[in-house]
């Protein structure tokens, strides 16, 4: 019993770490050094939004990590879960500041897409850890998609804002890999046609609120 409230409220820490506080790296700012390249303001704000999903989408994964993490008893699996949010968290870091350099601001949805994303990874995890491997790569996998599709649409000058989406992408291919290396099952089409709509709906309204 006891052990079960310390692991809510711990959770519950988490939570409003990731939707109040200011995210800390623990690596340099992909990009830090870099000069800021001449934007026009309309490619600043079309950058700006794109970070802003970018930084929603890092909302929803720590939530999907911390409601998986709620539903698992597996050791090994805990702790791929844990890495994934550490890492996580750098980007939220890298997102945030990136968008206020950009003259941005986040997403107003952001505490709805982390209750969402917190439900959606306790039930991922109920499933058992297969399937609970399984989700977590193909979220990954869905996300470095995303992000792919993210440097095809930033300025070909913004030398900044790609180097953060890059590292951010290589970083989701390795925690699909880990995933699948502790044995992630692959998740049925029609939950992965799911995921991808669910997805589209949070970043098609995150570029604008």
């Amino acid at each position: 019993m006891f052990n079960t409230i310390d692991k809510i409220i711990i959770e519950f820490d988490k939570a409003l770490s990731t939707l109040a506080a200011t995210p800390k790296s623990a690596r340099p700012f992909p990009g830090g050094a870099l000069p800021e390249a001449e934007l026009t303001d309309a490619e600043k704000r079309h950058t700006a939004s794109l970070m802003r999903v970018n930084h929603c989408g890092e909302v929803c994964a720590q939530a999907l990590y911390q409601g998986q993490a709620l539903a698992c008893d597996e050791p090994a699996v805990t702790q791929a879960l844990a890495q994934a949010a550490r890492e996580e968290t750098e980007h939220l870091a890298w997102t945030e500041q990136r968008v206020r350099e950009l003259g941005g601001r986040l997403s107003l949805l952001n505490p709805l897409w982390y209750a969402g994303s917190l439900a959606l990874g306790y039930a991922a995890g109920k499933f058992g850890t297969r399937w609970n491997l399984g989700f977590l790569a193909e979220t990954e996998r869905q996300v470095e998609a995303h992000l792919e599709g993210h440097l095809e649409r930033l300025a070909p000058q913004d030398a900044k804002t790609r180097a953060i989406v890059e590292q951010m992408k290589r970083d989701e291919s390795v925690h699909a890999h880990t995933a699948y290396n502790l044995g992630g099952a692959e998740l049925p089409e029609p939950v992965k046609r799911a995921m991808r709509v669910s997805a589209k709906l949070m970043t098609g309204a995150s570029y604008w609120v």
